[in-house]
């Protein structure tokens, strides 16, 4: 009786943990809010983005976290504000204290997997395989798996699986989408739910598109040419990614969730923002209003919404799909909500205000109001309704004043929490750990020197490498 009760207990753990949904996190690097088909770009396609939006939730007014990369990043995994975590700006690293979507799908027996770029481990410059000794690798924040590189990757990358360097051939967007439906299939196979993290170099400058794809546009300039081209392997990698589940007879129960880590750049014709003020490190929309898309068949109602969504919230949603007790998994201050009501059905007001906070420019999005200041020291702001003029050319503080001063008092509220936590109060410590890595370039690790020689042949890595190899400058006294 005993063994068949045994016996009885595993079987319904395996069959639990089987309805959990697989979850594939795509977020593309430096790609713009205008740049996708379903937006009517004036060149580029995106078939497969666009197939994605057709039948699952697109957000029209989702926004990172932060308006650059690391900082974003960062917002991703704790559903916290980037400053809360230490993540303070591009190449800082997270703190060791933070609490992650992967250590808590981890802990609900999930394989997790991180495929591309990292940028929180503390190392600037072009991206280079991970160390295997690197204290804050993916291995540190529940990355069971990982196969990734510190900073942005184009063609023919060399990553690091798991501390051992591999070399890639091909588009860098198909290499990872390639590595992470291998994981997805054997943990498939295995009947054991996945979380699978593809962070991609894509369209991250430099742009080095392969020939094929940076011929689709003919007249473009040589870099708004390589960058175009960059997006569509990408577009071809998410359709690969989306095949990949229908073959593997799990496409129902996966859910995917595309975005991108800021707004477009600048330099790039045509225009990357679809008509949005300012570009990557603006808080103004066109730096932080990013395409997403929600992809989970039978699950998610195919709708159009102008819900405001945000990277905050991707940790908070996948907490309420799985069923996890959020206090245990985030004991920390959370800035992000749930937005799995939004599967279903169209929410009209978001309850609690997105707060941006980075390289001391902010902002704070209520619904159709946003306001946004330059300088969180000296507290200017300027208001904007984005429901009128998505363009942000009107000031409308002296259309609303109240409202002004209600979400002036609120971010100062919010800033304050902030800061606090800015300050590990919220940790049980109270304080931040002193095991903090430096924010430096790779090529000031000893652990990456033996590779100098070997590098130094690879076009990514020639400045670097050859800067710092250089002597050290000298100035004669007078």
């Amino acid at each position: 009786m005993k063994k068949l009760f045994l016996l009885l207990v595993a079987s319904f753990s395996l069959s639990a943990s089987a309805d959990q949904p697989n979850i594939v996190l795509i977020m593309a690097d430096d790609m713009g809010w205008g740049q996708t088909g379903y937006y009517d770009h004036p060149v580029l396609k995106t078939p497969n983005l666009d197939a994605m939006a057709a039948i699952g939730l697109r957000f029209d007014r989702f926004y990172a976290g932060a308006s650059n990369c690391s900082p974003t990043r960062a917002t991703v995994l704790t559903g916290r504000s980037n400053d809360r975590t230490g993540v303070f700006n591009h190449g800082y690293p997270l703190r060791l204290q933070e609490k992650t979507v992967a250590q808590a799908l981890k802990g609900a027996g999930y394989a997790t997997g991180h495929f591309g770029k990292w940028h929180l481990n503390g190392l600037r410059g072009p991206g280079v395989p991970v160390l295997g000794d690197d204290t804050h690798s993916p291995g540190a924040f529940g990355f069971e798996t990982w196969l990734t590189v510190t900073n942005f990757f184009d063609l023919d990358p060399i990553m690091s699986r798991n501390g051992e360097f591999e070399e890639f051939k091909g588009d860098s967007s198909e290499v990872v989408v390639a590595e992470a439906l291998k994981f997805i299939g054997q943990q498939a196979k295995a009947k054991k739910p996945s979380l699978s993290v593809i962070w991609y170099g894509t369209p991250h400058s430099p742009f080095r598109a392969l020939e094929e794809d940076a011929a689709h546009f003919p007249d473009l300039n040589k870099d708004s040419k390589n960058q175009y081209g960059e997006l569509v392997a990408m577009d071809r990698s998410i359709g690969t990614m989306r095949k990949g589940l229908r073959d593997l007879g799990i496409e129902k129960d996966t859910l995917v969730w595309f975005c991108s880590d800021n707004g477009g750049l600048p330099k790039i014709t045509p225009e990357t923002v679809g008509g949005l003020r300012g570009f990557k490190n603006s808080v103004y929309e066109g730096g932080i209003r990013v395409p997403a898309i929600i992809e989970w068949p039978g699950q998610v109602k195919p709708q159009i919404t102008k819900f405001p969504g945000s990277t905050l919230d991707i940790f908070p949603t996948l907490a309420d799909v799985v069923g996890l007790d959020s206090k245990k998994v985030m004991p920390h201050v959370i800035d992000g909500i749930s937005l799995k009501p939004n599967f279903t059905e169209e929410i009209a007001k978001r309850d609690k205000p997105i707060p941006i906070r980075h390289d001391n420019r902010g902002a704070l999005i209520d619904n159709h109001l946003k306001v946004v200041t330059q300088d969180i020291e000296k507290g200017e702001f300027e208001m904007f309704d984005l429901e009128a003029e998505h363009s942000e050319k009107t000031d409308v503080s002296e259309k609303f004043p109240e409202d002004k001063k209600r979400l002036m008092a609120a971010y100062q509220k919010w800033t304050e929490s902030a800061e606090e936590s800015i300050a590990g109060k919220d940790y049980e410590s109270g304080e931040v750990d002193s095991n903090q890595p430096p924010r430096i370039f790779w090529t000031e690790i000893e652990g990456y020197k033996p590779y100098f020689d070997e590098f130094e042949n690879r076009p990514e890595y020639q400045s670097s490498i050859k800067k710092a190899k250089a002597p050290p400058v000298t100035r004669k006294k007078k």
